[in-house]
């Protein structure tokens, strides 16, 4: 089957689809899809995967949020789609997000096992390792799915795979130089990132990225941490208004309730729960952190989102995230630098040359920049 990759610089969860159990149901098995730039193209008799849910009452004050980029899926025949995750990380990544995947299914290995034929298409056979290959290359939570409901549905879509290879093959496809091209970038490709892995793999078990966890996470001290409530507001002259009731000892709770524009807080008397500074917007971060213990900011905060009256109830430092809660991140983090380590190890060993858009030799001055103005 061709090699299907995904990839999460910020390590997102697939759904599965199915049940409300959240196991995959019969409305999860389809005949397969096939898959063209950026566009799920359904095969007749199909089912196209449900669109993603999206979130409709953005929140008025946000804590920092991962924005993810869009998806960038490789695949001959489409595996299952996952749209609650954009997965992708820049162009030059690729390589990474495919050896990343690698590094956590392990090597393949020869496997001594009895190899019997599930099925055959035009005599061509479809054999059980085939499936088990189909399955290493998926995220660990679709591999975590049951044997007797994961394999046929992946069996059919080898099946549909080798159908669609045979009759590219009849129509003479396999000879045109584009498709020649593209197949020759897909070998080039998996060469790279057999040589990646390989390197890579030995550099990331287990205790090494423990080890990374105690060195860089688990020795530093917690962050600081605020305890803040807050009542937003549209303008500033009712922001004002209301820093004067809470001078003259009004409830802030019973104000918040009252006045205030964010209805999640609103619901708690304003209480944001604590928080790092990073989780904040700027401008309401660095008046938070500013304040002491049960202090009001005496003037309002000018946000994206209005005004807001800020009190701050009480700091602590934040014990370090645990290894279980960095594991991956770390790992990721760790197959990056090791790649870019054996990037720039190849590239000192070879003699690299380049041109112009013209094809002329790159000049030093062609890149140079004038001298400012005085």
């Amino acid at each position: 089957m061709p090699p299907f990759t995904i990839s999460c610089a910020r390590n997102c969860s697939p759904r599965r689809y199915g049940s409300r159990s959240g196991r995959p149901g019969p409305s999860s098995t389809y005949a397969g899809s096939t898959w063209t730039d950026r566009l799920w193209i359904p095969v007749p008799g199909s089912r196209a995967a449900p669109a993603p849910r999206r979130r409709t009452e953005p929140a008025l004050v946000t804590r920092a949020r991962f924005r993810h980029k869009r998806a960038r899926h490789s695949s001959g025949v489409a595996m299952k789609r996952f749209p609650d995750c954009s997965f992708g990380a820049p162009a030059r990544w690729l390589a990474v997000a495919a050896l990343c995947c690698a590094v956590s299914a392990g090597a393949a290995v020869a496997d001594t096992k009895p190899d019997p034929v599930l099925a055959t298409v035009n005599g061509q056979p479809i054999h059980l390792s085939d499936v088990r290959d189909a399955v290493g290359s998926l995220p660990p939570q679709a591999r975590a799915m049951p044997p007797q409901q994961l394999y046929p549905m992946l069996l059919e879509q080898l099946i549909d795979a080798r159908a669609l290879l045979i009759q590219a093959q009849r129509t003479g496809l396999d000879k045109d130089p584009d498709v020649q091209k593209s197949m020759q970038m897909a070998a080039d490709h998996a060469l790279e990132t057999a040589l990646l892995s390989k390197v890579v793999r030995p550099q990331i078990t287990d205790e090494a990225v423990k080890a990374k966890y105690e060195q860089d996470i688990a020795k530093k001290p917690g962050e600081i941490e605020v305890h803040a409530r807050h009542i937003l507001v549209p303008d500033e002259a009712t922001a004002k208004k209301i820093i004067a009731e809470l001078k003259k000892g009004a409830d802030f709770a019973a104000l918040s309730k009252q006045y205030s524009k964010d209805p999640g807080a609103a619901q708690q008397g304003g209480d944001l729960g604590f928080f790092k500074k990073s989780e904040m917007v700027p401008e309401f971060a660095d008046v938070a952190f500013s304040l002491k213990d049960g202090e009001i900011a005496p003037n309002p905060v000018k946000t994206q989102f209005g005004w807001h009256v800020i009190q701050v109830l009480g700091h602590r430092t934040a014990p370090p995230p645990s290894f279980a809660e960095q594991r991956d991140q770390l790992r990721q983090a760790m197959i990056q630098a090791a790649v870019q380590k054996e990037v720039a190890s190849v590239r000192s060993a070879v003699k690299i040359e380049k041109f112009n858009p013209d094809g002329t030799p790159v000049k030093p001055t062609d890149t140079a920049e004038p001298p400012p103005e005085k």
